[in-house]
């Protein structure tokens, strides 16, 4: 009769934070740290279009999910996709539309055309 090799008795432990075993749905919290996605988001990660989830975008773009839900029936925020019931950004939307938004300066006329709120009343 051959013996089977001896199991070890302490398996290693289950990261109960790794993607593989979180629970889908909005029960992440905005405060907590998302897996790494400025490191593995990267456009060098992702040859061909990579595809985000909303709260895989939000992490990117290090917003609330709830604000990109907002700006996708208000409008304004980045480009989307609908894959069936599933919303998807693509990368490189999300870094375009990033983009769009950097300013030298709250002076500057691009800046004070998109925040009519920003201009001063000259008296």
């Amino acid at each position: 009769m051959s013996r089977s090799p001896e199991l070890s008795r302490h398996p290693q432990p289950i990261d109960l934070d790794a993607p593989l075993h979180r629970k889908a749905g909005p029960t992440a919290h905005a405060l907590r740290p998302v897996e790494r996605a400025s490191e593995a988001l990267t456009p060098q990660a992702c040859p061909a279009p990579c595809y985000l989830t909303n709260n895989e975008a939000a992490a990117f773009l290090r917003l609330s999910p709830r604000t990109l839900e907002k700006q996708r029936v208000i409008g304004g925020g980045p480009r989307f996709r609908k894959f069936g019931r599933r919303v998807m950004y693509a990368l490189t939307d999300l870094e375009a539309w990033a983009g769009e938004r950097s300013f030298e300066t709250t002076f500057d006329p691009e800046y004070l055309d998109r925040h009519p709120g920003a201009q001063h009343d000259e008296q």
